[in-house]
Formats: C-alpha cells, structure tokens, sequence
C-alpha cells in the first residue's frame, strides 16, 4: 500500500517542481519549487527503499522463491536500488537546492541517477530485465 501510494503522488510532487503560478513572486516560487523536490526526494528515495526491501525478500536463499541462478540477480538490483535510495535522500539537504548548475539546483541532477541506472541496465543486459533463467 505504502509503494501505491508513493507511486501516485509523483506527478503530484513533480509538477510543484516543474510548473511554476505566474502569479507567484520569483521568491515564493522558489520556497514552493523546494518544498515539493524535498518532498519528491523523499518520495523517490522511499520508492526505491521499498523495491530494494522487496528485492532483498525475494534474495532470501532459505525462503526459495525464486531460482538458485536468480538469487544473485535480486542481491546486485537490492544493492544497486539501496544505493540509489541513499543517494536521492542525500538530496534532501537544503544546500543541493541552493547550489546550482548552469542555472539548475543540484538536487534535480542527483535524481538522474535510477533513471540512468535503469535504461543503461536495460541497454547493456536486456536479459536480466526479464528474470528467466537462460
């Protein structure tokens, strides 16, 4: 229910960051931008803490829920997911909404990552998307 319910408010929290009320001041547009990224941070990071929970469940080799040959496919994406989830909620601290590049908030770089990580993953081993065994 908590994975549901972080995944629905995304385009919510986005769009606070993206689409800015023209009839706002510069000034209350930028406290309004940095509340909803927090909040879109703390979203993201607690989406992929879920998902690396459950791939860290699926991984359990004395529960066997999945194949032997699978096992370590669940482990790296729980490793690579905590990491990412780590990384997106170091963006939360105030400074990465304060210290820009090429006019754009640190913050909005460091959620790149698990989308880079993602199409790469895909790109580079199609296969371990699909979690059958070869």
């Amino acid at each position: 229910m908590g994975l549901l319910l972080l995944v629905a408010i995304v385009p919510y929290l986005l769009n606070g960051v993206e689409v800015a009320n023209p009839a706002l001041t510069p000034v209350e547009v930028s406290m309004i931008q940095n509340y909803s990224s927090t909040l879109f941070a703390l979203d993201l990071g607690g989406i992929l803490l879920i998902l690396a929970t459950f791939a860290h469940v699926i991984s359990l080799e004395e529960k066997k829920l999945v194949a032997p040959e699978l096992v370590t496919l669940f482990r790296t994406g729980r490793n690579r997911m905590a990491l990412l989830a780590v990384l997106t909620l170091i963006s939360v601290a105030p400074e990465f909404w304060e210290w820009t590049l090429f006019g754009v908030p640190i913050r909005l770089y460091l959620w790149y990552p698990p989308l880079i990580s993602y199409w790469v993953g895909r790109a580079v081993r199609p296969d371990s998307r699909t979690y059958k065994l070869a």
